[in-house]
């Protein structure tokens, strides 16, 4: 189904239109008590497992700010997007593996999912190769689970000055996942803490379930998937619990 070729707007494409708007509001709303610009926080529309047609509707709403959570997934689908929107910022925020660091590194506009040394000079080595600086975040294990990427944030300092020192990688921030079951506010006070230190802008911080209270922790990019292209589960007529 295109929603480019049909009006009204199907259903399923309408309603990430609807979804965009609520959630923008819902970020205005979760800044107006901190005493924050709504205009501070920018939205990560978050595509991974959403077709094109549910993508072409945010971009017809007017967002440009997406985040894809694997190369192979975002190398079939953004291209055409880019070659049709200039203005596209895609944004790479899942685990990346050093054999795809080559397609990233063309494909992405920033990396905010650098976890690791060997990661953060495969990095490197390739933006020199392709003549292209892209910015990254770091990601940070705030809650140092075994089985989660990240950096630990007891080595968070030393891996920083590294990436920005020794590598000449245009860090701009930090990024983490809280634990599912923890309460997120000091995974979020720890991250903001840390770049403070660095004297570092970002903090991508906050999903579906937690934003707003990432926005009172001062995130300045929020990253939502299902609150805006809706559970792709649901969609798929996938039971939620399988």
């Amino acid at each position: 189904m295109d929603c480019e070729m049909i009006e009204p707007l199907p259903a399923p494409c309408l309603d990430v239109v609807e979804n965009l708007r609520a959630v923008r509001g819902a970020i205005a709303d979760a800044c107006k008590p901190v005493g924050r610009d709504a205009a501070g926080v920018a939205l990560v529309a978050v595509s991974k497992n959403n077709g094109p047609e549910r993508v072409r509707a945010a971009l017809r709403a007017g967002h440009r700010l997406f985040g894809e959570n694997r190369v192979q997934e975002a190398q079939g689908k953004w291209p055409a997007f880019k070659a049709d929107h200039a203005d596209i910022d895609l944004h790479l925020i899942g685990p990346l593996q050093t054999n795809k660091v080559r397609e990233a590194v063309a494909l992405f506009d920033a990396i905010d999912s650098v976890d690791r040394p060997r990661l953060a000079r495969a990095l490197a080595e390739e933006m020199d190769h392709q003549g292209r600086r892209l910015p990254v975040l770091i990601q940070v294990n705030t809650g140092e689970e075994p089985q989660k990427a990240g950096i630990l944030p007891r080595d968070a300092d030393g891996f920083l000055r590294e990436c920005r020192e020794d590598l000449g990688l245009d860090v701009r921030g930090l990024m983490c996942i809280p634990p599912v079951d923890d309460e997120p506010s000091p995974h979020f006070a720890l991250l903001r803490e840390i770049a403070r230190r660095h004297g570092l802008g970002v903090l991508s911080m906050g999903m579906s379930a937690d934003y707003g209270v990432a926005v009172a922790f001062g995130a300045t990019h929020v990253r939502l998937g299902t609150a805006i292209f809706g559970d792709r589960r649901a969609l798929l007529g996938t039971p939620i619990g399988g």
